[in-house]
């Protein structure tokens, strides 16, 4: 560490984030995926029924490899337990709405991406409560936190089902009784909600400038490897399964770039007390951002040959 700081210390730190910017969260994230939900038909899920592969190979890449391998790299760094639990709570998100647009610019498989997000999202209803309690409870500087927090997924699955679950619902019936309407409102929704959600990572930034200039070296490197550990796996993932490279880099960038809105939320409401595992989430979604431009720019230009 850069810095000589101890544990107490670094559960002590607090990011200034209050109730009214909670809220204004929430808000982002469930118009997020509103507008993510309006490109959604049901049609989509019987095609993805005909040929549901490629949707489990991703599903498989997000939900299962990326905590299982996040735990075996905790296991093997070490870091300190409330740094532990946030790699493992953002291992555990769906991956982040931002994928579909960074894996449009990768000349990615945009269908494929929006399918996958749509997936995760109705699967981590269950998946995200159970990945986060299960991996955290078999490494044991994270065990305790939980047992003292006592997490209850149940809790969990409410909130993540309000947030994620209803809008995607709402939206889907929208395009499906009204789709000339859904078309329009997806104009305007997808580009607001994006730049709303960046909005509100600036303003929380700027509002916690002094913590992040303190702080930011004790996880600069968790998240930089973590984030580019996540690309890998997907890429590795899709390869390994013989995918064509336009859907090997749409499950890289679903894998690599995790839902950090739905982590930093889930972090204010359930682990208040833990102000590493904050610092830890509100880093990685800035760096998250960061990343997937830079990596969707570099595939933008470069030539896929199939």
């Amino acid at each position: 560490m850069l810095l000589n700081i101890n544990n107490t210390e670094i559960d002590s730190i607090r990011i200034n984030f209050n109730s009214d910017a909670l809220w204004m969260l929430n808000i982002a994230l469930a118009i997020i995926m509103f507008g993510v939900s309006l490109d959604v038909k049901i049609a989509d899920f019987k095609t993805l029924l005909k040929n549901p592969k490629i949707i489990l190979i991703g599903l498989l890449s997000q939900f299962f490899l990326l905590p299982f391998l996040t735990f075996i790299a905790i296991c093997i760094i070490n870091p300190h337990p409330s740094f532990a639990l946030g790699l493992l709570l953002i291992s555990a998100c769906p991956g982040g709405n931002t994928s579909n647009f960074f894996s449009k610019m990768a000349h990615g498989n945009t269908a494929l991406s929006v399918s996958l997000t749509t997936c995760a999202t109705i699967i981590c209803l269950v998946m995200t409560p159970f990945n986060l309690h299960f991996w955290g409870s078999l490494y044991e500087p994270t065990n305790i936190i939980l047992k003292n927090i006592s997490l209850n997924p149940l809790e969990l699955f409410k909130l993540v089902t309000l947030l994620l679950g209803l809008p995607l619902t709402l939206g889907m019936t929208v395009n499906y009784f009204y789709p000339t309407i859904a078309k329009k409102l997806n104009k305007l929704i997808r580009p607001f909600s994006m730049l709303f959600f960046i909005a509100l990572i600036g303003i929380a930034l700027s509002n916690n400038t002094y913590i992040f200039k303190k702080y930011v070296t004790l996880v600069l490197f968790l998240v930089i490897f973590h984030n580019i550990y996540g690309f890998i796996i997907g890429y590795l993932t899709a390869k390994s399964f013989k995918l064509n490279k336009k859907d090997t880099r749409t499950i890289s960038m679903e894998t690599g770039i995790q839902n950090s809105g739905l982590g930093l939320l889930l972090v204010f409401t359930f682990f208040e007390d833990l102000g590493g595992m904050a610092l830890l989430i509100a880093f990685w979604g800035v760096w998250g951002l960061s990343s997937g431009i830079v990596l969707s720019t570099y595939w933008k230009y470069k030539k896929i040959d199939q």
